[in-house]
């Protein structure tokens, strides 16, 4: 496996849940984390800035770079690239994170929201990608990660929110197109996805508060598929669509309790799965 140590890695949407989780598992491995997101000041609902995060990144082992970033804006995302550049003189790794969901059927979902969720999930994702291409091309081991789902196109994974699906999927889209894009420059592009709703504020707050979170794992199950994701030879592992606790299974893992919620509890199944 490729150590990390030292490895720059952009991750969209740190601050908090997944994102940060996946930031501090690879903080623990000596690695530069990029916090590019846009929470500064602390919100009453959503725990965490991007500075308390940088610190927490710093605390863990590796260095935290906080950089305010609107991933909907592609100077605010350029501005960050060259700040990242600037800061530790290369980016080794995407990981594109940042997501908005709303899970409301076609006529109840307000055009502002299904903008909001395509200028973020899917905008955003590709032209970050875009943007920090050059300079993956310059590094040993580069990868490209979106936190997306398999491409299940079932209608059952349509029917309740049109709008969120496809954004998501969007995103996946990018994995498929990129990783045969980019494989002659030996850039890896992997798409990974959670087996069981994971306990992050987007949860509580949209899919039913404490007794969803419950059923719910800790995001660190995330982080520790990412980071295995991450180890891999760039020119051989691409063009994969990763469920946490399936890769972690075939890398010899059988004991997810530690990740559980609530010990015993059933957990939830996600979406798309």
């Amino acid at each position: 496996m490729s150590s990390l140590k030292n490895k720059t890695v952009f991750i969209t949407g740190a601050s908090r849940g997944i994102g940060k989780a996946i930031g501090l598992r690879l903080a623990s491995e000596g690695a530069n984390i990029v916090i590019a997101a846009k929470t500064i000041e602390p919100h009453p609902k959503l725990p965490g800035t991007i500075f308390t995060a940088a610190e927490e990144m710093d605390a863990a082992g590796g260095k935290g770079l906080p950089i305010c970033t609107d991933i909907r804006f592609e100077e605010q995302v350029q501005s960050a690239v060259d700040k990242t550049i600037e800061t530790f003189g290369g980016i080794d790794i995407l990981v594109n994170n940042a997501s908005a969901i709303q899970l409301t059927g076609t006529v109840a979902t307000e055009m502002k929201r299904y903008d909001l969720m395509h200028q973020i999930n899917v905008r955003g994702t590709y032209m970050t990608s875009k943007l920090c291409i050059p300079h993956l091309e310059q590094t040993d081991n580069p990868h490209i990660l979106n936190l997306s789902p398999p491409l299940n196109m079932e209608t059952k994974w349509f029917a309740p929110h049109v709008a969120y699906t496809m954004s998501k999927f969007g995103m996946s889209l990018c994995v498929l197109g990129m990783a045969g894009e980019l494989k002659n420059q030996g850039i890896a592009v992997n798409a990974l996805w959670p087996k069981t709703v994971i306990q992050t504020a987007a949860v509580q707050n949209l899919l039913g508060g404490d007794e969803v979170m419950q059923k719910a794992r800790s995001p660190e199950i995330m982080g520790d598929a990412a980071y295995t994701i991450l180890c891999k030879d760039s020119r051989t592992c691409t063009g994969n669509y990763f469920v946490d606790e399936d890769l972690l299974q075939s890398e010899g893992i059988t004991d997810f309790s530690k990740y559980a919620q609530v010990p015993d509890n059933e957990l939830m199944p996600d979406f798309f799965l």
